[in-house]
């Protein structure tokens, strides 16, 4: 999982994959139709789209002459839980350290 989690964290982590991802939130899109949002050579594009399929983010079905791009939920489902428990496990640690700073507060000097 970690190795999978890593993938996924690596694809969102270039604005330009994050972006695709964002315009794929409406709906699939036809490569070009993504691509024509980036001020980028097609085959630099096709790489960010290679990047987010590797990742499991994208899947791609070709209809015709056209290539569609649509979104896949559960590696972003894998991601949300990992920043879930690390969101509880600082909210804990950062409760407890409130605490050691109010009870050292209080604390006659």
């Amino acid at each position: 999982m970690a190795n999978h989690l890593d993938s996924v964290f690596a694809a969102m982590a270039d604005p330009t994959r994050r972006a695709v991802i964002e315009r794929l939130l409406d709906g699939p899109t036809s490569v070009s139709d993504l691509h024509s949002d980036h001020d980028m050579a097609m085959p630099s594009f096709l790489k960010h789209i290679r990047k987010l399929e590797d990742a499991g983010l994208v899947t791609s079905r070709k209809t015709g002459r056209t290539r569609m791009i649509h979104i896949e939920a559960a590696p972003m489902r894998v991601a949300e839980d990992w920043l879930s428990r690390q969101r509880t496990l600082w909210e804990g640690r950062l409760d407890r350290l409130q605490a050691l700073a109010d009870a050292l507060e209080r604390t006659p000097q």
